[in-house]
C-alpha cells in the first residue's frame, strides 16, 4: 500500500513539474495600442500603465532615439535599441508621455 501511494505521489509531482515548465507565460497589458491612443486622446494619464504595442514602423536611431511608431499618433522612444522589427508585438510600461504637435512621444521600459 505504501509503495503504491509513493509511486502515485511521485507521478503527480512529475506531472505538475512538466506542466509548469511547459506553460508559456504571456505578458499581459493594461491597454492595447488602440486603447492607449484613445485614452491619451481623452486626456488620461497612462504613466505607470502597460501597453501591448504592435510595431507599425521601427526607426533605429531616429532624431529622438530608437522609435517605435504605432497607431495613428503614438511614438514609443527609447535610448536603448528594443531589437524589434515591423509587425512585432511587445509589452511596455510607460514612464513619460508628451503631446507634441498632435502626436504622443512616449518613453517606456520594455517588459
Amino acid at each position: 500500500m505504501m509503495k503504491k501511494l509513493s509511486a502515485f505521489l511521485l507521478a503527480m509531482v512529475v506531472v505538475v513539474t512538466l506542466v509548469g515548465c511547459n506553460s508559456k507565460k504571456e505578458a499581459t497589458a493594461d491597454y492595447t495600442t488602440a486603447e492607449a491612443e484613445t485614452a491619451l486622446n481623452d486626456g488620461k494619464d497612462l504613466v505607470g500603465k502597460t501597453v501591448k504595442v504592435k510595431v507599425d514602423t521601427f526607426i533605429e536611431d531616429g532624431p529622438l532615439g530608437h522609435t517605435i511608431q504605432a497607431g495613428d499618433h503614438l511614438n514609443f522612444i527609447s535610448s536603448k535599441n528594443p531589437k524589434v522589427k515591423d509587425g512585432d508585438e511587445l509589452v511596455v510600461k510607460i514612464t513619460k508621455v508628451e503631446d507634441m504637435l498632435g502626436s504622443f512621444i512616449i518613453s517606456y521600459d520594455k517588459q
